[in-house]
């Protein structure tokens, strides 16, 4: 086993190696802050595509959902359902009339500026609000990202969790801290292609092992709850049969997509329209697959890895596990299995790096520029956002270090946040005329209070009203946002005819 992880070892440096050598190329092509941000709007369809899944997909997708899975049923797959929904629809109307409408809001490079020039919002208001909420949730989604390469450090090596930590943050902060968001880019078309390859390859390989008729078989013995049928049933949720609020709130994860600025930054970044329609159909493709085979995973892994049943937090582990053993004891191929754990280390680089990004920008374009020093230059600017990179990263570190973070929970908590704050002003900026300042200010607040009630405040006899009603918080602050849009834009005046004419122009491709 000590030659195993020796070549394993040798996998994860040359590919750490590989990542840092990215960014280092990318350093140069940094001439202003709109490359630093956007990379000049060039990017390609296939680059486009992949980045914005693998940025949005993290180690949840190799981690988090096989694990929820493995530990609870097929069940869990509802929220797969609800995310490849949320995925079609953000590229298929949400994705082109963005990319049109942030280049006829005076050229946006990020979400909260493309708010403010939406809503003419001369005192900046939207600018600071939302800057604010994207800067606090992704604090808690790239904590999630850091605490997963933890995990996956200490699983393979037996590293000290913190230890592991410290070494994931300072590759993820050289490449992004030099390279910007090409850099990003380019890692996360390497790191998606490697996450689709590792989903496929190994729980075929696994199920050839295993034999196709003795899974359920080894699913009885490895004692899970309501046997092997009710394992892969769909309604069962591994304590009993699923309730309609469990439903709605696993299928709601799907809304948080148009709310996402680390997904939402790709689709203002590609070339063109070509390329834009190109990318529509690699991205539905990259994760229907990605996402269909993540549950079976779950599935394959409770069976292949029995009699050895993970639990007490280990069951995230289930896709490290099955590489291991695969690659190290059934075939003695100690590289290739390094390499499929460099794709679950990629998957959590691809978001962790994203989201260093777009909370810099947040800080540095929209905070610094846009508040406080107007007058400031593209040198500038690059200086306080690569300073806002390293800073974002150390808190996300030491929110991260307790080993017993679940990475569900922190991720369900920042896209719950996200989505609820920005979607339903995203959605309603592009889609309806009426839409106003004062309305996509009562959205941001609304959506994002609502998650902060809903989640953290017990108003219910000492709990949560998350934790009585079991309703995810994304779907009731979705909602509500939603109707405070509405509700405050219809009271409120109406926008002005230049503001009118702006969306008249982007509905009608005169852009």
């Amino acid at each position: 086993m000590s030659d195993s992880l020796g070549w394993i070892i040798v996998a994860f440096v040359l590919y750490l190696l590989m990542m840092v050598f990215v960014g280092a190329v990318y350093a140069k092509k940094n001439n202003s802050s709109e490359d630093y941000f956007l990379g000049g709007r060039q990017l390609n369809g296939w680059v486009a595509a992949l980045s914005a899944q693998a940025s949005d997909m993290s180690g949840w997708l190799l981690m988090g959902l096989p694990g929820s899975v493995y530990a609870l049923g097929t069940g869990q797959a509802w929220i797969a359902i609800g995310l490849f929904g949320g995925t079609v629809c953000n590229w298929l109307f949400i994705s082109g009339r963005l990319r049109s409408y942030t280049i006829r809001a005076n050229n946006s490079l990020t979400l909260p500026t493309y708010f403010e020039n939406r809503f003419h919002d001369k005192k900046r208001v939207l600018l600071l609000i939302s800057s604010v909420t994207i800067v606090i949730f992704f604090l808690v989604y790239t904590a999630s990202a850091l605490a997963a390469g933890g995990k996956l450090f200490h699983s393979v090596f037996g590293m000290d969790y913190r230890i592991a930590l410290t070494v994931g943050v300072l590759v993820i902060l050289t490449y992004t801290f030099m390279g910007g968001f090409l850099a990003v880019c380019a890692t996360d078309f390497i790191q998606g292609t490697l996450m689709l390859i590792g989903l496929l390859v190994v729980p075929i390989a696994a199920w050839m092992l295993v034999g196709g008729g003795n899974v359920s078989g080894a699913l009885e013995l490895s004692g899970v709850a309501g046997g092997a049928a009710g394992f892969l049933s769909l309604t069962n949720d591994g304590t009993g049969t699923y309730r309609a609020v469990d439903i709605i709130s696993q299928l709601a994860w799907g809304l948080g997509y148009c709310g996402m600025p680390h997904i939402l930054v790709r689709f203002m970044a590609v070339r063109d329209e070509k390329e834009l329609k190109k990318s529509k159909g690699i991205a539905i493709g990259w994760v229907a697959l990605s996402l269909a085979f993540a549950v079976v995973i779950g599935v394959i892994g409770r069976a292949y890895l029995y009699p050895t049943v993970l639990s007490g937090g280990a069951e995230e582990n289930v896709f490290i596990e099955m590489i291991i053993k695969l690659f190290t004891q059934d075939w003695k191929a100690p590289v290739i299995g390094g390499i499929f754990l460099c794709g679950i280390l990629a998957a959590i680089m691809s978001t962790a790096d994203s989201q260093l990004l777009v909370s810099a920008s947040s800080m540095a374009e929209d905070i610094f520029k846009g508040v406080w020093k107007k007058d400031a230059d593209d040198k500038t600017v690059l200086t306080v956002s690569r300073i806002t990179v390293f800073i974002i990263a150390i808190l996300a570190y030491l929110i991260a270090l307790d080993p017993n973070s679940s990475i569900m929970g922190l991720v369900s908590n920042a896209w719950a946040g996200l989505g609820a704050a920005f979607g339903p002003t995203v959605l309603l900026s592009l889609y309806w005329r009426r839409t106003n300042f004062q309305g996509a200010v009562a959205g941001i607040a609304t959506g994002a209070l609502t998650v902060i009630v809903w989640d953290y405040i017990p108003l219910a006899g000492g709990k949560t009203l998350g934790a009585v009603t079991g309703l995810y918080s994304l779907a009731i602050g979705f909602v509500l946002g939603l109707l405070a849009i509405v509700a405050v834009s219809l009271v409120t005046p109406a926008p002005t005819a230049e503001m009118l004419k702006e969306f008249d122009d982007v509905k009608n491709h005169r852009v």
